[in-house]
C-alpha cells in the first residue's frame, strides 16, 4: 500500500482530507500527519513515505521550502501534492522545477484526490516495474562477466565489472548446485524441470540476501543439466559466525526445506581469488562426472574427492589399457579377469586413496574418449555419470572391485550400441509404442529395458532428433489425441482425460491449456462452430 504524509497546519484540514476518501480501499494508508514543513522534515529523515500532500503555505517552513529542501538533500523520492488557496502561476512554477506532481486548489474535491492517489499509484507501479526491469538487466550483465572468468575467457574489463559489483575477499571457490539425483530430467517434463531449477535460484538468492549476485543462474552449457552456480569466499561464512561447510550446510537445509528436493553441491578447489576462479570451476566439473564413483553424499568438496600426493603416484597404465581394450571388445570374461588383474596389481604396490583415484580417473577419461570416437554428438559426461549410477546397488562401497566390473560390463555393452546405432530402428518401434500405447504409463526406463537398450542414451538420441524430452514428446501427442475426441465424440472431459493417459482431470486441463491456449470445454465450442460455419 502507498504510504502517505499528509502535512497542514489547519487540524481540521488534515482531519477533512482523512475522512474524504476511504484510503484503504484507494489502496493507500496515512503513515503521518504534521502541522508544518519543519516537523514533516524530521519526521523524514527516518520514516519512508510514497506521497506527500502539503498545504503551501505554513509557519516555520511552507510546502514548497519543504519540497525544495527534501530533492536538494535528498531525503526523499515521495511524490509530492501542494494544496493552495492560491492559484498564482509562479508557485505552481516553482513546484514543478523542484518535480512536484500535482498542484490542487482548496477545497480538494473528492474525485480530485481519488485521481491523484490513482495517478500515484500507477507512477509507483511502473517505477518499481522499471527497477525490477533494470536490476534483472544488471544481473544478466554481471552473470555474462562472471561466466567469462569461469570458462578463462576473460579480460582485465570482465574482471573489473565482476570485482566492482560483488563483495569478494580471499579463499574463492565455484560451488555448483544441482537438483537432486532422485530427479531424472528424462523422466520429468522439460518446464518443470525448468521451473524447479528457477526455484532453486530464487530459494539460493533468498538466504544469500545481500550477496544474492553472488549466484549466476544457466552456468552450465548441457541442455539437460539444470543447475545453479555460487560464487563463494570466506567472508560469507564469516558473516554469519560458521564455518566453511557449516555454511554451505545451512543453504542446503535452507534450499532443501523450498524445494522438497535434496539438491547436491559440487564444491570446486579453492584458489587465492575471483582472477582464477576458472581453476575451481574445472574441478567441479570433474567433480560431476566423478561423483559417481565416490560415497553418496549432499556435498562433494574437490579437496576431500580428489586427493592429490605431491611425491608422486603410480599409475597401472598396461593393466587399464588391457581392461579398456576387453570393454571395447565387450567380453565381460575378460572384464572381470582385467578388473582382478589391475586391483591385483594396486593391491601389490600398496596403493592409498589418491593412487586409485588417478587409475580410475584415468580409465574414465580414456571411456569417454572411446565413446567419443563411437558418435561424437553425445554428452558424454552426463551418460557416463549416468551409467556408472545405474549399476550400484545401495550400500555398495564407491570403487569396490565388483562395482567397477559391473559398470565397465554396462559401459561395454553401451559402446556395442553406438557402434551398431541401433537408435535409428529403436526410434521408429518408440513412435510406433506412443502411437499404440499412448494412454499407459510409458517411461524411456521401461522401454530401454524392452529394447536392451541404456535408458539415458536413448533419452538423449531422443531429444536430438526430437528437440524435445520423450515425456514432453508423449504429452504432446495425447494432447493432439485428446483434441480429436472432443471433436468426434460427445463424451466428458474427465472421460477423454482417461482415455488419454491421464488419471487426474485437472492436470489434464491445465496440459491442455498449455498447449492449445484454451480449456477443453472451449476448444470444443470453437470447434463447433468453425465445423457449422464450413458446412453454410
Amino acid at each position: 500500500m502507498l504510504k502517505v504524509l499528509l502535512v497542514d497546519d489547519e487540524p481540521f484540514i488534515v482531519q477533512g482530507l482523512s475522512m474524504l476518501l476511504d484510503w484503504e480501499k484507494e489502496g493507500c494508508v496515512i503513515a503521518a500527519t504534521a502541522q508544518n514543513g519543519r516537523e514533516a522534515l524530521e519526521y523524514l529523515r527516518t520514516n519512508r513515505v510514497d506521497l506527500i500532500i502539503a498545504d503551501i503555505r505554513m509557519p516555520e517552513m511552507t510546502g514548497l521550502e519543504l519540497l525544495e529542501t527534501i530533492r536538494r538533500e535528498q531525503i526523499s523520492d515521495a511524490y509530492f501534492v501542494i494544496l493552495s488557496g492560491y492559484s498564482e502561476f509562479s508557485y505552481a512554477q516553482q513546484a514543478i522545477h523542484y518535480s512536484c506532481m500535482d498542484y490542487v486548489l482548496k477545497p480538494v474535491e473528492r474525485e480530485v484526490l481519488a485521481e491523484i492517489i490513482s495517478k500515484a499509484a500507477n507512477m509507483s507501479a511502473t517505477e518499481v516495474q522499471r527497477q525490477e526491469d533494470k536490476q534483472e538487466m544488471e544481473r544478466a550483465y554481471l552473470a555474462r562477466n562472471v561466466i567469462s572468468l569461469l570458462l578463462g575467457k576473460h579480460d582485465g574489463m570482465n574482471l573489473e565489472y565482476v570485482t566492482g559489483h560483488m563483495c569478494l575477499s580471499g579463499g574463492v571457490r565455484y560451488i555448483d548446485i544441482q537438483l537432486a539425483e532422485a530427479l531424472d530430467p528424462e523422466e520429468v517434463e522439460d518446464m518443470e524441470m525448468r521451473s524447479l531449477q528457477r526455484k532453486l535460484y530464487q530459494s539460493c538468492r533468498e538466504f544469500l540476501k545481500e550477496d544474492e549476485s553472488h549466484c549466476i543462474l544457466d552456468v552450465s552449457s548441457e541442455g539437460n543439466i539444470y543447475d545453479v552456480g555460487l560464487i563463494y569466499c570466506d567472508r560469507m561464512a564469516v558473516q554469519k559466525g560458521c564455518s566453511e561447510k557449516g555454511y554451505l550446510e545451512k543453504l542446503l537445509d535452507h534450499l532443501s526445506a523450498a524445494l522438497k528436493h535434496k539438491p547436491v553441491m559440487l564444491v570446486g578447489k579453492r584458489v587465492a581469488d575471483i582472477s582464477a576462479i576458472s581453476k575451481s570451476y574445472g574441478t567441479a566439473c570433474m567433480l560431476n562426472s566423478l561423483q559417481a564413483f565416490h560415497d553418496r553424499k549432499s556435498i562433494y568438496f574437490y579437496e576431500e574427492e580428489i586427493q592429490v600426493n605431491s611425491s608422486g603416484i603410480l599409475l597401472c597404465k598396461a593393466e587399464i589399457d588391457n581392461l579398456i581394450s576387453a570393454i571395447g571388445q565387450n567380453d565381460k570374461a575378460r572384464i572381470y579377469a582385467a578388473v582382478d588383474r589391475m586391483y591385483g596389481e594396486l593391491r601389490r604396490v600398496g596403493a592409498m586413496g589418491e593412487t586409485i583415484n588417478l587409475n580410475i580417473n584415468y580409465l574414465l577419461f580414456q571411456l569417454i574418449h572411446a565413446a567419443t570416437e563411437q558418435d561424437d554428438c553425445v554428452n558424454q559426461e552426463e551418460i557416463l555419470h549416468r551409467i556408472s549410477e545405474s549399476v550400484f546397488e545401495e550400500g555398495a562401497k564407491r570403487g569396490s572391485r565388483i562395482h567397477l566390473a559391473r559398470f565397465a560390463c554396462e559401459y561395454a555393452e553401451y559402446l556395442a550400441q553406438l557402434r551398431k546405432n541401433v537408435s535409428r530402428g529403436v526410434l521408429a518401434l518408440i513412435e510406433q509404442e506412443v502411437r499404440e500405447h499412448f494412454a499407459e504409463n510409458l517411461t524411456l526406463r521401461d522401454l530401454g529395458q524392452k529394447y536392451y537398450i541404456n535408458n539415458v542414451y536413448l533419452g538423449q538420441v531422443f531429444r536430438k532428433k526430437y528437440d524435445q524430452s520423450f515425456k514432453d514428446y508423449l504429452n504432446h501427442y495425447r494432447i493432439e489425441q485428446a483434441a480429436r475426441l472432443l471433436v468426434c465424440t460427445d463424451d466428458k472431459i474427465y472421460k477423454i482425460a482417461e482415455d488419454v493417459g491421464y488419471k487426474n482431470t485437472d492436470y489434464f486441463i491445465n496440459k491442455f491449456i498449455a498447449a492449445k491456449g484454451c480449456t477443453p470445454s472451449k476448444f470444443r465450442k470453437q470447434s463447433a462452430k468453425t465445423g457449422e460455419k464450413k458446412a453454410e
